[in-house]
């Protein structure tokens, strides 16, 4: 299951690398650059943008922010390559990073390189490699809900890890600061989305201990490993990991792996392949995570809530950029409609718990 080309394309049009200027900037840094670098994109993200660099015959990944204005502390690539220094050594599955560089003189922005890892990444189709596979769907399911709790349990406080974020107040500021970047990037008026926010603030719950959050667990932003899919390679993305409350991670997971298969969804484009026969349910999701870290979820549909209001404001924050022209991206097209649908879905959900 090696995806070492299948998972590149050519640069998208107006994406495309300074690879003069990158190249003096990694001489004396990568050995080889001297030889020239090729480049091709991973095209899949819906915002940063990642490259496949080879220079000699060494592979690295670059990642950089979206084109045009972006909202504050949004797509902050010096953080992560600091989030990934910090977290690599604890856990393995994210990858190692070795150069950032905050001068925009030399591609227009800050930018990092990550090592290049090998594996299985699943998105809205299973390949024929894994569907041949014996139960292969019960074993994806449990590799992933097992690397999710390896996460959680990493002691943040024994390995110097609560510098990456204030666990105090975290949850607060996750309602108020969403909130925020929905009225930012609104195109249009949604008025389920004003009554999320206020049921968001008015019913939040008290935390558990801390932990490692990755703010954006899932399913394809998992590689599987190359020989083995009873384990994962690398968990990818970490712009928004942080300190705080681990129930809203699960919460945001559990949006994109049960909620993402809800009949509405489906109906709009929105497929998920973790609703078709095999896979974990919710129910099972929830018992194995809660049997390996003992932590109570009787609150979870709370942070389910406030994951498909997140998932909401992800996709109209993209949207926007769509609307006002700092992407010609025809994915994104329909991405409003997608919005409006995410709203009802969190509506309804807050209302079940009323």
């Amino acid at each position: 299951m090696n995806t070492s080309h299948s998972d590149t394309a050519p640069v998208r049009c107006g994406e495309e690398l300074n690879l003069e200027a990158l190249g003096n900037w990694l001489c004396g840094k990568i050995a080889g650059t001297e030889k020239g670098i090729t480049v091709a994109q991973f095209p899949s993200g819906h915002s940063n943008l990642t490259y496949l660099l080879r220079v000699d015959e060494r592979e690295l990944v670059l990642r950089r922010g979206p084109l045009g204005p972006v909202a504050p502390k949004a797509h902050d690539m010096a953080r992560e390559f600091r989030v990934l220094q910090a977290v690599h050594p604890h856990f393995d599955e994210a990858p190692e990073v070795f150069h950032l560089c905050e001068d925009p003189s030399v591609l227009g922005t800050v930018f990092f390189l990550m090592e290049r890892r090998h594996g299985l990444i699943l998105r809205d189709q299973i390949p024929p490699q894994l569907a041949s596979l014996p139960h292969y769907a019960q074993r994806v399911s449990e590799a992933f809900i097992d690397s999710m709790v390896k996460l959680h349990g990493i002691d943040v406080a024994k390995n110097g890890l609560l510098i990456l974020g204030k666990p105090e107040g975290f949850l607060e500021r996750q309602v108020l600061g969403w909130a925020e970047r929905w009225n930012r990037a609104k195109t249009d008026e949604i008025p389920q989305m004003d009554r999320i926010i206020r049921w968001l603030i008015d019913c939040r719950p008290h935390s558990p201990s801390p932990t490692l959050v990755h703010n954006d667990y899932k399913l394809d932003n998992v590689m599987l490993q190359v020989d083995s899919i009873d384990r994962v390679e690398a968990v990818l993305d970490w712009e928004m990991a942080t300190i705080g409350d681990p129930l809203a991670d699960l919460g945001l997971t559990l949006c994109y792996w049960a909620w993402a298969g809800a009949r509405q969804l489906r109906d709009r484009g929105m497929p998920a392949v973790t609703s078709q026969p095999g896979w974990y349910t919710r129910d099972q999701f929830l018992e194995r995570y809660a049997k390996r870290t003992g932590r109570d979820l009787s609150g979870i549909a709370y942070y389910e809530v406030l994951g498909v209001f997140k998932l909401a404001v992800i996709l109209q924050q993209i949207y926007y950029r769509f609307r006002v022209g700092q992407t010609r991206d025809a994915r994104f097209e329909d991405f409003g409609e997608r919005v409006r649908v995410l709203a009802e879905l969190a509506e309804s959900l807050a209302g079940k718990l009323r």
